[in-house]
């Protein structure tokens, strides 16, 4: 999505370095990565001489696995119903799993998202090499087009950053796109800083539901984002810090575009919203109203959850246009807690009633769909 800070530079650690050690730095949480011992590096999951099922295939940077890269295995992996495990690594790469290869599943066989990460570097207004830019979608580290995906334990990430192209204003550097239906992610990270998770659809008139479960995703300007039917439960956001810039806000971690015929947008329930940047700095939302759709109606309940003191409780919302201001849009909250989320201004802060909570849940937003009882 769009910033009015783009230009600016940011000056943060760069977080990720070549060598698969280094996932563990970017974890926010106490404790070191545990990886898989070398000689059993996938784990409790099989290996190719020992395969989980038929259909299952290996990925292994060191080479003990069928394939060392996850874009050569999801090319591999035609049809329905396939499965990948990820050995421990950074795999630098940007992969694209299409509409055709349905009910896939992805699992990190460490069973720590620190250990397995898909990361790359290019951001919104990164010069494709045939000319033009990539811009945002094109921007995705990992693209999701596919019904019925499933990934657990994997941390997708993107690592461009602001300072290091201070010529690039186009700085929105997406880690995952996700645009199927019956999409979801158990236990995993996704890390960025503009626009990092998009969930979206496949098509303006397709309402893709999506499920995220103790997910853990940074970022600063929109860094959830999309039309997408989005649960996220027990998942831990956090906004960074922002060197570059003198004053608030220093963005907004939600900006949902839901379609005005869909009933439901995203919904956070049970979760989190820490920070390392200054008390209030941080909206909570604004709502993305793309030119390509001026009839969307953002949709976003934040219920049951805990919003820390990096969230401006005085006025928690904003417009991304002021053609579309976030009053005329579906935001609303429900027993949050946290100085976050202390009403000062009743106005700026619509709640549910007691009867419309009631059917602000899971199960309502995800219909006879039900991702958490899947194991693994």
């Amino acid at each position: 999505m769009s910033s009015h800070h783009t230009q600016l530079p940011l000056t943060r650690r760069g977080f990720l370095l070549a060598s698969t050690g280094a996932a563990a730095a970017l974890a926010l949480t106490a404790g070191p990565a545990t990886a898989a011992p070398a000689r059993r590096p996938f784990g409790r999951f099989g290996s190719p001489s020992a395969r989980l099922t038929p259909r299952t295939l290996y990925v292994d940077p060191e080479g003990r696995g069928d394939h060392t890269t996850v874009k050569d295995a999801v090319a591999a992996a035609t049809g329905s119903g396939r499965t990948l495990v990820l050995a421990p690594g950074t795999y630098r790469e940007t992969v694209a799993v299409d509409a055709t290869r349905t009910e896939a599943t992805w699992i990190g066989a460490s069973e720590d998202p620190r250990d397995v990460v898909i990361v790359y570097d290019n951001a919104a207004g990164t010069p494709k090499p045939g000319g033009g830019t990539y811009g945002t979608t094109g921007s995705a580290t990992t693209t999701v087009q596919a019904d019925g995906f499933t990934a657990r334990w994997i941390t997708f990430a993107n690592d461009w950053l602001r300072a290091d192209h201070p010529g690039i204003t186009g700085t929105q550097a997406v880690a995952l796109k996700v645009q199927g239906d019956r999409s979801a992610f158990h236990h995993c990270r996704f890390l960025g800083h503009q626009d990092t998770l998009y969930a979206d659809s496949i098509a303006l008139t397709s309402f893709a539901r999506q499920y995220f479960a103790h997910c853990y995703v940074e970022g600063d300007v929109d860094f959830v984002f999309g039309r997408a039917t989005a649960v996220h439960e027990h998942c831990h956001f956090r906004t960074l810090n922002r060197t570059d810039l003198a004053a608030a806000p220093y963005g907004f971690v939600f900006a949902p575009s839901t379609a005005g015929a869909n009933p439901r947008g995203h919904l956070v329930t049970h979760s989190r919203v820490s920070s390392e940047a200054p008390d209030a700095a941080y909206k909570l939302a604004r709502p993305w109203v793309p030119s390509s759709d001026t009839t969307a109606r953002p949709s976003l309940v934040v219920r049951d959850t805990r919003l820390g003191p990096g969230i401006d409780a005085v006025a928690p919302y904003t417009n991304m246009s002021d053609a579309f201001p976030w009053q005329n849009q579906r935001f609303a909250e429900y027993r949050n807690s946290g100085p976050g989320a202390r009403i000062a201004v009743p106005e700026n802060r619509p709640q549910l009633t007691r009867e419309q909570a009631a059917s602000a849940t899971r199960e309502t937003w995800l219909g006879d769909w039900r991702p958490w009882k899947e194991v693994c």
